[in-house]
């Protein structure tokens, strides 16, 4: 191991990829009970927090603050390691900037050590692609100012595509407008989202029911994917398991012989999107 890699919650690792990984807890509130979420994917009960969510509990979320990162990243410079940590997006949170102020504040007292902070734009699996990246470039000894090179420059080609089954779950987080949201259950009318460049999550289609919904994910696939087995295909879901085995199912037709795992998707920024949400991550060409 030549560097520390962290993560959080919100990375949406399986256990086989959070190998070695440190995962940071991601606090959260249900009904306005506290509750923390340390990143154990298999523990999470998707189907009961996804049906309390379409029943109207009501979740808040908050970003991980400087204190946090001071606290987790101390130890590992203290044993004399060095450290990466790939973060959600910073268009969609304030984490990434809380995360890199407890950097610097840091190097400035460890100053033979370095650590570097992925601004993943994204979220979910994209990041958590990039944090198991991340961790087997540790375990092959690269250094670690190589290592963050790599991270940086794959980000770019670290898909991902998403669509929701009720916008007013974006309504919430201000994704969409509350007109939007209306005339867009109405019509049933699913959009298909992605993070940006700049990693603000934006619209990039439209489709007119779920089925179509998968359809344009697939489409999505089809034109962007690069042949690299080895990174896999990976597919996140808020309570749909069988519309996730159907992407699946599409997505082997496409490229035969490629690894496909389905997730359920984490609570933390699950609440965000709401129940119903099916996502594809991919290394491609480009966003």
């Amino acid at each position: 191991m030549s560097f520390v890699v962290f993560a959080d919650g919100t990375s949406n690792l399986p256990d086989f990829l959070r190998k070695g990984i440190r995962m940071l807890p991601c606090v959260y509130t249900v009904n306005g009970e506290t509750r923390t979420y340390d990143g154990d994917l298999e523990s999470f009960d998707v189907h009961e927090y996804y049906e309390n969510l379409r029943n109207g509990m009501e979740v808040r979320t908050s970003l991980l603050n400087p204190q946090l990162f001071l606290s987790e990243f101390l130890p590992a410079l203290k044993e004399g390691l060095d450290v990466i940590y790939v973060a959600m997006s910073s268009g969609i949170s304030g984490t990434f900037n809380a995360a890199l102020s407890a950097a610097q504040e840091l190097m400035g007292e460890f100053k033979d050590r370095f650590i570097h902070i992925v601004d993943s734009m994204g979220c979910g699996l994209g990041t958590g692609m990039l944090a198991a990246r991340a961790q087997r470039l540790s375990d092959a000894d690269v250094d670690v100012r190589e290592a963050a090179k790599i991270l940086d420059e794959e980000v770019p080609h670290t898909c991902q595509y998403f669509t929701v089954d009720d916008l007013n779950f974006l309504k919430r987080t201000g994704r969409v407008s509350g007109m939007t949201a209306r005339i867009g259950t109405v019509l049933n009318i699913k959009p298909i989202l992605y993070g940006d460049k700049e990693g603000h999550i934006v619209s990039c289609g439209i489709a007119r029911g779920r089925r179509k919904a998968v359809d344009d994910l697939v489409k999505k696939y089809r034109d962007k994917h690069l042949d690299d087995q080895d990174m896999g295909v990976y597919i996140s879901h808020g309570d749909c398991l069988e519309e996730a085995e159907q992407l699946a199912e599409k997505v082997k037709a496409v490229t035969p012989g490629v690894p496909v795992t389905i997730c359920k998707h984490e609570p933390f920024s699950g609440s965000h999107v709401g129940p119903g949400m099916l996502s594809l991550f991919f290394r491609g060409r480009e966003r």
